[in-house]
């Protein structure tokens, strides 16, 4: 949790440094390729956890494997190498892009489906949406075979359960009171 609340704090930093010098956009470019890179990468994640891996290290593999960052984003490692926080560096980069989405008005629905959505359906549920927010919002979709049917809508702190899933939980609670 403290490395959570720490990450917000770095990445609300950056935003904020990022966004006085007009380069908001880029930095964002920069933090999405720093957190697929690291979800894809578990050696460099691995790496970057590493408490008997040397600074150093971790700044050149970084420097190697990012060579084309813009110098706010590079500086980010600088800040995280010296205050030994090497480890969050994924986490700020998510929470970085999503304090962006959010100063720039755009905001994320994650449909959660037991299938792939169709072109269809992603038509649909965007429509939907529209209806129930003003602002622009990215469809992300994931697959999740445990919800059985029907989908989960998130959106920002709101979540709308119509899996079948939830619906057989439901039933269950009720005949286990009865």
């Amino acid at each position: 949790m403290a490395g959570s609340r720490a990450a917000i704090r770095y990445a609300k930093a950056v935003l904020a440094l990022a966004t006085e010098q007009k380069k908001a956009d880029v930095v964002n470019d920069d933090m999405k390729l720093i957190a697929n890179t690291l979800s894809q990468s578990a050696e460099l994640s691995d790496l970057l956890k590493n408490p008997v891996a040397k600074s150093e290290t971790k700044k050149a593999a970084l420097l190697a494997v990012f060579p084309k960052l813009n110098s706010i984003s590079t500086g980010l490692f600088e800040v995280l190498i010296s205050n030994k926080r090497m480890e969050i560096l994924g986490n700020i980069a998510q929470k970085y892009s999503a304090l962006y989405d959010q100063l720039m008005g755009k905001e994320i629905a994650r449909v959660t489906t037991a299938f792939p959505m169709t072109s269809d359906l992603e038509i649909k549920v965007l429509a939907k949406i529209k209806e129930l927010t003003n602002k622009a919002v990215a469809l992300e979709n994931i697959v999740d075979e445990s919800i059985l049917g029907g989908f989960i809508l998130r959106i920002g702190d709101q979540q709308y359960d119509a899996s079948v899933s939830n619906k057989l939980n439901k039933l269950k609670r009720e005949f286990t009171l009865n």
